[in-house]
């Protein structure tokens, strides 16, 4: 029986702006979403049950997921099911190498290679553009990780997307805290916050081709959430200080609503960058560990 495998890949987010609140409780975002190299590996296949097995690359990363059933690849297997009328039966193995609740769309990319796989082994495949229609209605970042681009510009609930072309492949430094931040939180405090301090959502951007290099990147690289999150984990703020003084580094930022921060650095210091668990150039809190990765296309799908 024909199995597809795909290389859920990671994303960071090089900046993050996040608007007004609808009256269904969903924020409108403005981002520009980064592929990475780092990635689980999802395989699935048709089966006459449904099932859903994880395992973790790191035994050490190990996270409670909850139940399967509110796994976000499995919501979009039955996502896809609903939508083409097949397959009956499917089985989801999936090996984490994304860290869990980080920021870095490690859900949200098992997702979107479930749909990618499915629609690759199915009869009569829905297409790209109605799998990044179908991605979107699962999470702000599936529809990006969902769709074939490297760099893309994203605004409204991270469904409408603007590919860019694809900058100098660059070596990303990842710091991963001993803690995750809750995505509903982070929205909750970001809002307690404007109302007290007057502050509103503001965004700027300029025009696509002005991404052209990531020194032009760097210039616009924010993220709203940072404020709130730092100030409930002050150590966040101290390492992204220790990353922006590494040599070579571009910029450095939070991902998504935290806790993972990443270091864009220049090609030539990838000899330099720190292993896992850090080096004498860069102190990390007991329990916080560095994961090196680069900045990549989308990875293809094998089918065996």
């Amino acid at each position: 029986m024909t199995t597809a495998r795909v290389a859920a890949q990671a994303k960071v987010n090089l900046t993050l702006r996040i608007l007004a609140r609808e009256e269904s409780g969903f924020h409108q975002i403005e981002t520009v979403f980064q592929r990475l190299a780092l990635a689980d590996d999802v395989r699935v296949r048709e089966a006459a049950t449904r099932s859903l097995d994880l395992r973790f690359a790191d035994p050490a990363r190990r996270a409670d997921l909850g139940p399967v059933e509110r796994n976000l690849a499995w919501r979009a297997a039955e996502a896809y099911v609903a939508a083409a009328g097949w397959p009956g039966g499917f089985a989801i193995e999936i090996e984490k190498a994304i860290p869990v609740g980080g920021g870095l769309g490690g859900g949200s990319a098992d997702a979107a290679a479930v749909l990618r796989a499915l629609d690759a082994l199915a009869p009569r495949p829905l297409g790209p553009q109605a799998l990044v229609r179908l991605a979107a209605r699962l999470g702000a970042d599936v529809a990006f990780l969902a769709s074939p681009s490297e760099l893309a510009l994203a605004w409204g609930r991270g469904e409408r997307l603007l590919d860019l072309p694809p900058l100098p492949p660059a070596p990303v430094l990842l710091v991963v805290p001993d803690f995750g931040v809750n995505t509903a939180e982070a929205y909750g405090a970001l809002a307690a916050h404007r109302a007290a301090s007057g502050a509103t959502a503001g965004a700027a951007w300029r025009a696509p081709e002005d991404f052209a290099s990531w020194r032009e990147v760097a210039a616009d690289a924010v993220n709203d959430f940072e404020p709130v999150v730092f100030a409930q984990h002050p150590r966040l703020a101290a390492v992204r200080a220790q990353l922006a003084a590494l040599p070579h580094t571009v910029f450095t930022l939070m991902s998504g609503s935290g806790s993972t921060l990443f270091a864009v650095r220049e090609r030539e210091a990838t000899a330099g960058i720190p292993g896992p668990g850090g080096t004498e150039e860069l102190a990390l809190p007991a329990g916080w560990s560095a994961i090196t990765s680069t900045t990549a296309s989308t990875l293809p799908l094998v089918l065996s």
